[in-house]
């Protein structure tokens, strides 16, 4: 038996960590031109609430910065991630009344393996293109085809220059020339 064991103990695979995959469901808000503060209050905090409500749910984390909203769903490793990836989005799609009308775009969610990390950083400059060109360089031609590479899970554009109009009106000034918000060119 001891030499048997001895013989066997070389055909043991090594890990340095054990497969285990928690269900983890990472959920992303953007609202141009927002505050940390408004993401916070007007993104975060409904999406909290609904989110609360979905069982087997264990954690949840949010960070606000300026324009966006990340948070992330850590549910009970007895739960089955796609069960939970359609309560999330049940969950979104009862929140979509209590987020800010400004938001364009309806909140992103994404099933994440928290053991995967970043492997390529790539940063671009250019000294001929303007920040937006050199955006819609990256978001248009690179994030494409680095995306259809074999085992490329995700690509994330970081940095972006993208144009927000924001019209501050003086409802006074309007009403001295009887015009309504509506009457305001469209940009």
């Amino acid at each position: 038996m001891v030499v048997a064991g001895a013989v066997a103990y070389r055909y043991l695979p090594i890990s340095a960590l054990p497969s285990f995959n928690t269900p983890i469901i990472n959920v992303s808000a953007d609202l141009p031109g927002a505050s940390p503060e408004t993401m916070a209050s007007s993104v975060a905090t409904p999406l909290e609430k609904q989110f609360s409500t979905i069982p087997g749910l264990a954690v949840i984390s949010s960070s606000s910065f300026q324009g966006t909203t990340d948070m992330t769903l850590e549910f009970d490793p007895s739960r089955n991630i796609d069960a939970a990836a359609v309560d999330v989005q049940a969950a979104l799609l009862r929140a979509q009344r209590s987020l800010p009308p400004e938001l364009t775009q309806p909140p992103a969610y994404r099933k994440v393996n928290p053991a995967d990390a970043p492997i390529l950083l790539l940063a671009i400059t250019s000294p001929s293109m303007s920040l937006p060109d050199l955006d819609d360089y990256a978001e248009n031609l690179i994030s494409p085809s680095l995306s259809t590479l074999d085992g490329v899970a995700q690509v994330t554009i970081f940095g972006q220059k993208k144009y927000a109009v924001r019209i501050d009106a003086d409802p006074i000034k309007l009403a001295a020339r009887a015009l309504t918000l509506d009457d305001l060119p469209k940009p």
